[in-house]
């Protein structure tokens, strides 16, 4: 029996995608889970995976743009993988090789000694003594008839114009890729939000001290108690979600002219991946712990570099966290993630001097940026917000008490 391989449902918005990769090849006999493609949409990237074990037949190649529930290949349940075939048996030695080799067994010592001398190989040497080995006699022969070696020709001198370095082939300095379908969407999400939004920027310096010293005191115990490290991400959206509190104005968005006032706190994580920037959403986080969401940050990062992240894990943030300092940044100024009215980026933390208490201390600081759309928010709202976030990575004791 034949099962068919569809392009599965993405979500309403989803209609069409392009079937970007084979992971099998036509005619693989295939095991029930196994991915068999890559779907590209202008949203996400996903597997399709095999319903039943048998043998594959493709309908679309690779690189076609496919619909949802389109036909792309067929699985034959009755087909089972063929036996490996018997290794061919050694082929016999030729006769002409049998010969040679008996002609190299007989070869005298003199005879090898003068091929050696004279390049001679006493193979190409048609031989006189008996059963036709190759005598001494012969070996002089053919040697006084091998043409003397050429000498070789001494290279001509460069002229200064011929020792400069050809332009390498076009070809070899540029590629030209088609952008993907999510890349593609990315480029023009981020031109829109620059176009819509009157977007500032606004920043501060955070000192990292406490939140260190927390992490290198409790680390071994939480990990022992969650599974999971204490990392600074479940610090910065806890502090995001106390500032989106003390200021509901950047936990909105602006839909036409009407303002959206959100009273949850889903925030999003930006998540590097091989196809592009990915924003996975954490719900809920003003309910979660600390572990909970560590573990759900990793959990969507895994998820969106595995290409198993799903529409309805992107939809529905209300703030997005982004951290340009694991890649070594120090400084940056977001672009909003729309309809979001606000960003956070995150950024390297470096030992600077800083004055405290009237002295010159070295301190591990941050930079923060918040970018912010301000048609909404204004300047006001904007900087209480960010030294909100501040003010409890600074003192984390105010995560507890909401302070």
């Amino acid at each position: 029996m034949a099962i068919e391989v569809k392009i599965p449902p993405m979500g309403e918005s989803i209609t069409s995608g392009v079937l970007s990769k084979w992971h099998v090849k036509d005619g693989d006999i295939v095991k029930k889970d196994q991915p068999l493609f890559e779907l590209e949409t202008d949203k996400i990237t996903s597997e399709g995976t095999a319903e039943s074990a048998g043998k594959i037949t493709f309908k679309v190649a690779a690189g076609t743009e496919v619909k949802i529930g389109q036909v792309v290949a067929s699985i034959d349940e009755a087909a089972s993988a063929a036996p490996a075939a018997a290794p061919a048996p050694a082929a016999a030695p030729s006769e002409a090789s049998a010969k040679e080799g008996a002609k190299s067994d007989a070869q005298s010592p003199a005879v090898r000694r003068l091929a050696a001398e004279t390049g001679v190989d006493p193979a190409s040497v048609e031989g006189s003594g008996k059963a036709g080995r190759v005598t001494k006699g012969d070996m002089l022969a053919a040697g006084e008839a091998k043409p003397a070696e050429k000498a070789p020709a001494p290279a001509p001198t460069p002229s200064p114009q011929a020792s400069r370095p050809s332009p390498a082939p076009t070809g070899e300095r540029q590629t030209r890729v088609t952008m993907t379908k999510l890349r593609q969407t990315i480029a023009k999400r981020l031109v829109s939000a620059q176009h819509e939004a009157a977007m500032l920027t606004t920043f501060n310096e955070v000192d990292m001290s406490a939140v260190m010293e927390l992490r290198k005191k409790y680390q071994d115990d939480f990990v022992k108690k969650n599974g999971v490290k204490l990392g600074f991400m479940s610090f910065f959206t806890k502090a995001v979600v106390q500032a989106l509190k003390d200021v509901p104005a950047v936990n909105a968005r602006i839909d036409g002219d009407t303002i959206v006032q959100n009273h949850y706190y889903d925030v999003s994580m930006a998540v590097s991946t091989e196809k592009g920037l990915m924003v996975p959403v954490i719900r809920n986080c003003d309910s979660l712990s600390m572990a909970d969401i560590e573990k759900e940050i990793g959990n969507a990062a895994k998820k969106a570099r595995d290409g198993k992240i799903t529409l309805a894990d992107l939809e529905g943030g209300v703030f997005t966290i982004t951290n340009g300092g694991i890649f070594g940044s120090m400084l940056s100024t977001p672009i909003l993630n729309a309809p979001q009215s606000a960003i956070l980026g995150l950024h390297a933390i470096n030992e600077r001097p800083v004055a405290l208490n009237g002295q010159v201390v070295i301190r591990p600081m941050m930079y923060l940026a918040l970018s912010y759309d301000h048609r909404l928010v204004d300047g006001k709202e904007a900087v209480t917000f960010l030294v909100k976030v501040k003010q409890a990575i600074e003192d984390p004791a105010r995560l507890l008490i909401g302070a």
